[in-house]
């Protein structure tokens, strides 16, 4: 239970909000420009508009991989009722490459929160194979755990987030419940 008080993804809700405690197995890397996402971090929506690189781990090519990007605090953190909103999705990702050779289901859609400071979560899961996992009908309403359940993904592999407010916003999210 300790660890799980330390984890940032517990600590910014995100477990709990979008995921079940789980142990991260595989290595993700996501970066805009030059600069690396790291839990809790803070983005304004100029620095997050083009799609980022996104380098995934695993063993070899014959893995594949599911990419989700989510907003859990659509429209509004107050009154998130689209939760998960989808940003992006991309499947059948081989291990050591990246969404570039996936299939990109949804296109990436640029973060602009209108209100309050949102989160950005990336998670990826393991497919049980190429061509497991098809994507839903729309954005709003997404929900990872449905997703993982559907497709017999299990618990995600890795998962990272940021934060995001509109340009003129200031402060950061509180990181304790």
């Amino acid at each position: 239970m300790h660890r799980q008080r330390s984890d940032p993804l517990a600590i910014g809700r995100v477990i709990g909000d979008v995921l079940d405690p789980f142990v991260r197995t595989t290595s993700l890397r996501v970066v805009y420009g030059s600069r690396a996402v790291t839990n809790g971090c803070e983005f304004k929506p100029s620095q997050v508009v083009h799609q980022p690189r996104v380098e995934v781990g695993g063993n070899d090519l014959r893995t594949f991989y599911t990419l989700v990007m989510v907003d859990p605090d659509a429209p509004s953190p107050s009154e998130p009722n689209d939760r998960e909103y989808l940003q992006w999705m991309v499947t059948d990702i081989p291990g050591t490459t990246g969404p570039t050779f996936g299939q990109e289901r949804w296109t990436y859609e640029s973060p602009t929160p209108n209100s309050g400071i949102h989160r950005f979560v990336f998670v990826l899961f393991q497919q049980l194979g190429r061509g497991t996992v098809d994507p839903p009908g729309w954005r709003q309403n997404f929900n990872t755990r449905d997703l993982a359940e559907l497709y017999n993904l299990g618990s995600p592999v890795a998962a990272v987030y940021f934060n995001c407010q509109r340009e003129s916003g200031s402060g950061g999210r509180r990181m304790y419940p």
